[in-house]
């Protein structure tokens, strides 16, 4: 099991490549839910994702023998971008496998990056499939999403940031979709603060860490198309995050797709940040829920920012906005 200790050598492996995200109050969310809400901006991370802590803490613990063999991850797109960054630094040959629906805006971030790109699947779960079929084959270390300690302990430095930034935090809400995010925020938070709540946000689309709760163990779920690409997919069956998650958060819940996109949309235009559906799960939560966060201090986790470009405009054209650029302010 991870232990705080792990989190905190995480955070001094990875500190200078990475950023300590701002953490900012949202006025247009706290007068909503009349709280006090907090966002953090790992959206404005290295490569717009969180995703970076993770990946980066992992490689720089990979053996000499490991390091020579090169690696190999499957991804729906914001973990391989993050390897693919990490591999580069680090000079280490990566095989990156995504799913043929992979966002245009991901995949072409992974091809600015000296590895091998391979297109594989309709959904993450063949793509993962492949790479640790592949990894077996080819004697690479598979970099899980989410299924790894390192990994665990990189995504954790952001609960040591949140509480270091704003102690008085009553609850942090969290998207979920392999668990290592909030495996690693709610061990940091809960070891620092044990009265903390940590509550995860899946969408309905996509219910699989959710599902697997109610059941007791992993199982299974038959999947929809959803905006949040980012959480989409099962869960490995030997998934250290699901007993971390029994064990540290306080709820898990699921938003509706049609609130996902109002969310984006209130992001931009009230806050003037840029989310992807998989980080804005959890203003969802909030947009659905307002009077569950009555005078609670919330700080809300904002996952990543690759949201392709036309998906944004479209959502914008919706409420009647219409945008040449994604840079455009609200």
């Amino acid at each position: 099991m991870v232990s705080l200790q792990d989190i905190v050598n995480a955070r001094k492996s990875i500190e200078k490549f990475v950023k300590r995200t701002p953490l900012v109050p949202a006025q247009f969310f706290s007068n909503f839910c009349d709280g006090e809400v907090y966002l953090k901006l790992e959206n404005q991370q290295v490569t717009n994702s969180f995703k970076i802590r993770g990946a980066l803490n992992k490689m720089l613990h990979l053996t000499a023998e490991q390091r020579e063999h090169g690696v190999i991850t499957a991804s729906a797109g914001n973990h391989a971008q993050a390897v693919a960054i990490s591999a580069e630094q680090l000079n280490i040959a990566a095989k990156i496998i995504v799913p043929k629906t992979t966002p245009k805006v991901k995949v072409d971030k992974i091809k600015t990056h000296a590895v091998e790109l391979i297109l594989h699947g309709d959904i993450y779960d063949e793509a993962e499939q492949m790479a640790i079929y592949m990894a077996k084959k080819e004697r690479l270390t598979y970099i899980s999403p989410y299924n790894d300690e390192l990994i665990i302990a990189g995504q954790g430095s952001i609960g040591l940031e949140i509480l270091e930034a704003l102690p008085k935090v009553d609850l942090i809400l969290v998207p979920v979709g392999g668990g290592g995010l909030i495996s690693g925020i709610s061990i940091a938070a809960k070891s620092k603060k044990p009265n903390i709540k940590i509550v995860g946000v899946q969408s309905e689309a996509s219910p699989a860490m959710y599902k697997s709760l109610k059941a007791g163990k992993i199982v299974d779920v038959e999947m929809q198309e959803s905006i949040a690409d980012g959480l989409f997919g099962g869960i490995e069956k030997n998934s250290i995050t699901f007993r971390i998650i029994q064990a540290y958060v306080d709820d898990l819940t699921l938003v509706k797709e049609e609130t996902i996109e109002k969310a984006i949309y209130k992001l931009w235009k009230e806050e003037n940040q840029v989310v992807e559906g998989a980080g804005a799960v959890t203003v969802a939560r909030i947009m659905e829920n307002p009077s569950v966060f009555k005078g609670k201090t919330i700080v809300v986790v904002l996952s990543g920012g690759n949201i392709e470009k036309k998906i944004f405009q479209n959502i914008c054209a919706r409420k009647g906005v219409f945008l040449e650029t994604m840079d455009s302010s609200p």
